[in-house]
């Protein structure tokens, strides 16, 4: 399969541009599918770009999912491409504005509305393999979006490419681009069903030659301590601080080596994410994670006797702690066919592409995927220092992954 890297790459950093420019950051404090009004502006933008380029089966679902598709040219499994729309609420995502800095020099970056801010290889290694590229970042004000408006633009090339070369040998492929994944709610239970896919690619990853399928399992804690509110000049004997016992679970929780800061690689963690209330309640909102069930279990085990052992110095106040599930490890399913897998390294072998596989601390729309039965890998698309104001990305590094886009597809119809 013959591309045109130079036309790809104008196009993907044409998109890029255009789609980060656009708001649609998610609300983790919001019940509605999506969880904001704005991610409408992409859904409904990528609705009107796929129907003019002739994408088959475009539809927008209830559950706030772009779907869409080209037919096959030769047979095959059918494969899917996704991408989330939204972008993290953890950081300022409004207004955002794009740059380019072509043919990079491999020195620090300086932003314009940031004066002091500084990204450099001496911070981010990785960006110093990079001189000579075109790369992307925000003013420096809010994050840039690539994560994963980049997925985006990648997969919406990949489509490009294919209808516009119509005697190109392919399987049937189907793309779908889904809301809220920032904030663990991307996936519908519908969506596995309503995509018809045999395995998939989420292009959500960081840097060239990833392919990620071994994934945290990840739980979420939601402690609610209730106190005795009494005026504080007539307290005395009778008010029981909801903010003391708070306190008093965040010390008592471990804080040696089971926290974000203090673990790498397979380790895993209890992390703090929210803490908020008054003297007569508290909320405190915990994720926890571990890349093996027992490990996750054993962190859920703590938590609650965390809360039990607080609960027991005061029988005046009321702790609650609820424990649910979010996502589970890929890797758990993936262990057992490695087709995907397979062939995204094939293909990245084909192009002259190292791939690699590291732990991936954190899940992606895949994880659920996933254990839905739809087995679905990460991807690279080059992203890097995602959610804050250092965020940036390679021009090149999003046409690579755009290629190896293509190359699966293509060694997938020709295996059939």
């Amino acid at each position: 399969m013959t591309t045109d890297p130079a036309r790809l790459s104008a196009e993907l950093e044409e998109r890029l541009l255009r789609y980060t420019a656009i708001d649609s950051q998610s609300d983790s404090g919001s019940d509605t599918t999506p969880s904001t009004d704005v991610q409408f502006d992409m859904l409904n933008l990528l609705v009107e770009e796929l129907t003019a380029m002739g994408a088959a089966d475009v539809t927008l679902t209830g559950y706030g999912t772009v779907l869409a598709g080209v037919p096959g040219t030769v047979p095959g499994p059918t494969i899917a491409l996704l991408a989330h729309v939204d972008t993290t609420e953890q950081f300022a995502a409004s207004g955002v504005k794009p740059r380019v800095l072509r043919n990079y020099d491999g020195g620090e970056i300086r932003f314009p509305d940031a004066p002091d801010l500084v990204l450099s290889p001496a911070h981010n290694a990785y960006l110093g393999t990079k001189a000579g590229d075109d790369i992307i970042t925000a003013s420096g004000t809010t994050l840039l979006g690539a994560d994963d408006k980049a997925g985006v633009a990648i997969i919406m090339t990949v489509l490009r490419h294919l209808l516009e070369t119509p005697d190109l040998s392919h399987p049937p492929l189907r793309i779908a681009f889904t809301p809220d994944e920032e904030i663990g709610r991307g996936v519908h239970p519908d969506l596995p069903g309503d995509l018809g896919a045999d395995f998939g690619y989420t292009l959500d990853g960081g840097e060239i030659g990833r392919i990620d399928y071994d994934s945290f399992s990840a739980d979420a804690a939601e402690i609610t301590v209730t106190g005795v509110s009494v005026h504080p000049g007539k307290a005395k004997g009778k008010l029981v601080s909801a903010i003391t016992l708070a306190s008093r679970i965040m010390t008592t929780l471990p804080q040696g080596g089971m926290t974000p800061e203090l673990t790498e690689g397979h380790e895993g963690f209890i992390h703090a994410t929210e803490m908020s209330g008054n003297a007569a309640e508290m909320k405190i909102s915990l994720i926890l994670r571990d890349f093996e069930m027992d490990g996750l279990e054993e962190k859920g085990r703590i938590v609650r006797a965390v809360c039990d052992a607080v609960q027991a110095t005061e029988p005046r106040a009321r702790i609650t702690c609820e424990i649910r599930k979010q996502y589970r490890n890929m890797r758990y399913a993936l262990d057992s066919d490695m087709t995907p897998v397979t062939l995204a390294r094939d293909a990245m072998a084909g192009l002259g592409i190292e791939a690699r596989s590291e732990p991936l601390r954190g899940g992606t729309d895949g994880s659920r995927l996933t254990e839905l039965g739809l087995p679905t890998p990460n991807l690279f698309t080059g992203m890097q220092e995602i959610h804050g104001p250092l965020e940036w990305i390679s021009v090149q590094d999003m046409t690579a992954a755009t290629q190896v886009c293509l190359a699966i597809l293509d060694a997938a119809g020709s295996a059939d």
